[in-house]
């Protein structure tokens, strides 16, 4: 298990370190605050798919670390989601508060952003156990924001880069097929799925027990 958490850290701080690496080596194409912006971005969607998948994983191979690391990988989500609004408001516009201002409320892609980004910030804020004993029932109804804040920030990603929109858009499929695994009659189906992988793999055991002299 601590190998798993290691992992996981590491896996989380690799986008950041490389980043980091190819400031120091001056490599962030001709536009360096466009690559810091689009890369922490990208780090954000990608740990937040990764929270997402989270239940789908667990419930299909039974796989149960995969629960226990979706609040850091969420936190994670978030970590890179306020660096990208940082450099956003820091390096493009100064900390202008009438410009930033102006570009949020503007530009569509950064009003869509701006909204995933209040719903990362409300669901890590209230992650602890303290504010899911507070919160009660309306704590998993607060972090099933979750998928929306995954669609906004597709659509925030698709707005963004205008053109090529095959990346954003296979995100979004991502994040479209973990949003309909968590409908009832699919959660039932890939439940069952999970017991029949579970009985093959006991049926395995057993033979291969049985094979041994």
């Amino acid at each position: 298990m601590k190998k798993i958490q290691i992992l996981v850290h590491v896996g989380a701080l690799i986008p950041l370190a490389w980043l980091l690496w190819d400031y120091l080596r001056d490599d962030l194409t001709a536009n360096p605050i466009q690559a810091i912006t689009l890369r922490t971005g990208k780090a954000a969607l990608i740990l937040l798919i990764l929270a997402l998948a989270a239940t789908p994983v667990n419930t299909v191979f039974g796989f149960r670390p995969a629960i226990k690391y979706r609040r850091t990988l969420g936190l994670y989500a978030f970590f890179y989601a306020s660096l990208h609004f940082l450099i956003f408001i820091g390096l493009d516009y100064g900390f202008n508060l009438k410009l930033i201002y102006g570009a949020i409320f503007e530009k569509r892609y950064a009003l869509i952003g701006f909204a995933a980004g209040i719903i990362l910030f409300a669901l890590a804020i209230t992650s602890t156990q303290g504010w899911k004993r507070r919160l009660r029932k309306n704590w998993k109804r607060l972090h099933r924001l979750v998928y929306l804040a995954g669609i906004l920030v597709v659509v925030h990603y698709v707005w963004l880069v205008k053109s090529d929109i095959r990346v954003p858009l296979a995100y979004g499929a991502v994040v479209i097929l973990l949003l309909i695994a968590r409908l009832p009659e699919v959660r039932k189906f890939l439940t069952r799925v999970q017991g029949r992988l579970s009985s093959v793999r006991i049926q395995k055991k057993i033979s291969q027990h049985d094979s041994y002299p």
